[in-house]
């Protein structure tokens, strides 16, 4: 058994066992100690171990009370990571040839017009998964590889996300686990956006012009004008489809970061607030919802998109923050300092409007 998973089973067990001596024997850990509460159920204990542990048992002998404790057997399996990430590659690529003007039903070779939309696409998402993934590690969490979700949207996927199978031992982990994967992903968009702004061309609006608009972040609004600081009031930017990948990477970044429930954000602002989380969590929710509903029935302004957001976080993705196993160890500076860059990137990168007509 690998040292640091062994680690991490004592250090989950200490909650209900008080450890006298903890040994191995072959794959399984012997401890001698006794329960905190007699009233401890082990398959409980098994049950919210998250896939650490696949069995416990109880003997008594000379006195002494022993726990044999059975790892859980995972075979770690990556075929369903392939297949998704293949059938995504073929579903993104499929969108950016449509988005250049491509017919690949009657000429299926033109899919590969699709390239700079996917890979942009793919690699901003990638590597904030590989961000998630690679502090998972490092702090001894067990993490599955991304899945990517295929999709028949216009950009041909739902996203991407990493399983994480055990337990997170400190707020300093989930900060940095969380905060992880929307730093790197950003790292990648951000020069995807100036590239993708450089590919991109001027048109004049006419009465006629319409279309889908895409809204402006503070940092999309930055870089236009960095880039087309001479456009005109009856000009507009014609994203190419590799500023379109930038600017969904970078949408999909904020969305992430908004300190509510088990998102990023989420697990930023529940390792720094603690026990305060839950009220903040509460007015969060209620903004969405506000920003959803207000400007829309009153203001005729679509952001429908807010309401579907928080109705996601709500049924799918759960408000309620799951507890880490030592929450009394406090964050030092350097974590803190994280969570203000995370919260820098989600103000430069949020989008009140997101899409209208």
């Amino acid at each position: 058994m690998e040292d640091y998973k062994r680690q991490q089973i004592i250090q989950y067990l200490s909650q209900w066992i008080m450890i006298h001596k903890a040994g191995q024997s072959g794959d399984n850990i012997i401890i001698e100690g006794t329960l905190r509460d007699d009233s401890i159920d082990l398959k409980e204990i098994e049950q919210k171990s998250g896939n650490l542990i696949g069995n416990i048992t109880k003997t008594d002998s000379g006195g002494f009370t022993y726990f044999r404790i059975q790892p859980a057997s995972k075979k770690k399996k990556t075929r369903l990571n392939i297949i998704l990430f293949a059938v995504t590659v073929l579903t993104t690529l499929a969108a950016g040839a449509f988005m250049e003007g491509a017919n690949i039903f009657s000429n299926p070779l033109l899919i590969y017009q699709g390239i700079p939309f996917s890979v942009t696409l793919l690699l901003i998402l990638g590597v904030h998964e590989l961000g998630h993934y690679t502090f998972a590690k490092k702090h001894n969490v067990d993490a599955t590889l991304p899945y990517f979700i295929p999709a028949p949207t216009f950009i041909g996927t739902f996203g991407a996300f990493i399983k994480m199978r055990s337990p997170i031992q400190s707020k300093k982990a989930l900060i940095e686990i969380g905060a992880a994967g929307p730093i790197a992903g950003f790292i990648i968009a951000v020069p995807a956006l100036f590239i993708g702004l450089k590919l991109s061309e001027v048109q004049t609006l006419t009465e006629s012009s319409g279309g889908i608009q895409l809204g402006d972040s503070l940092l999309t609004y930055l870089a236009a004008q960095i880039m087309y600081p001479d456009l005109a009031a009856n000009q507009e930017i014609m994203l190419s489809s590799v500023g379109f990948a930038a600017w969904i990477g970078l949408l999909v970044t904020m969305l992430n970061l908004i300190p509510l429930g088990q998102l990023d954000g989420g697990h930023i602002a529940y390792a720094i607030l603690g026990d305060n989380f839950k009220k903040v969590g509460k007015i969060i929710f209620a903004g969405l919802v506000i920003l959803g509903t207000v400007p829309y029935f009153f203001f005729d302004v679509n952001t429908l998109n807010w309401l579907i957001w928080a109705g996601l976080v709500f049924f799918i993705i759960k408000l309620k923050h799951p507890p880490v196993l030592n929450p009394d160890k406090k964050l030092e500076k350097r974590e803190k300092i994280v969570g203000a860059v995370a919260l820098i990137i989600f103000c430069l990168t949020f989008i009140p409007v997101p899409i209208s007509a």
